[in-house]
């Protein structure tokens, strides 16, 4: 019997920068003194650490094309705002080197979220459980309802949101 090459799994259905007004993340970057840089579709994501469509990240500035999810756009900001200006201005793709500071990335985008007209924190939790974000208590609503108090205390005395 010959082996049939199975096919590429779909991406699931999250919600994309192409279905928030871009007026919205400017917003919402500009609150931490960062900048989104939209990239063409089919375009090479500058500073993509996953490749596309996932963001990118270089300094202060994220990138995006229209398919890139919404959970990565905020994930790749909360990476550099979780960061001090001296070192966020080193980043080039790859921004953490650090449990604690990927947690907090983690709930800080969960929390951005609410700041994005039509995305929130439920539809944004309920997009990297598809993505396969992935949490040791198996959801990411049950890891930040129960288990993020290490990345809230992070935040917290960063003077960031983390409610």
């Amino acid at each position: 019997m010959n082996a049939m090459p199975l096919a590429p799994a779909p991406e699931p259905d999250v919600l994309r920068v192409a279905d928030i007004a871009p007026e919205a993340l400017t917003r919402l970057l500009a609150r931490f003194d960062m900048m989104v840089e939209h990239v063409p579709d089919g375009a090479k994501i500058p500073g993509s650490f996953w490749g596309e469509p996932e963001a990118g990240v270089i300094a202060s500035t994220v990138y995006v094309r229209p398919d890139t999810p919404v959970h990565s756009f905020l994930h790749e900001a909360c990476h550099l705002i979780v960061l001090p200006p001296e070192r966020r201005a080193l980043v080039h793709t790859d921004a953490t080197d650090s449990d604690i500071e990927e947690d907090a990335t983690c709930a800080l985008q969960i929390v951005l979220a609410d700041a994005l007209p039509g995305v929130g924190r439920e539809r944004l939790m309920a997009d990297m459980d598809a993505w396969g974000y992935s949490f040791r208590l198996g959801s990411t609503r049950a890891w930040f309802e129960q288990d993020a108090e290490d990345a809230r205390a992070f935040l917290q005395a960063r003077g960031l949101p983390h409610a």
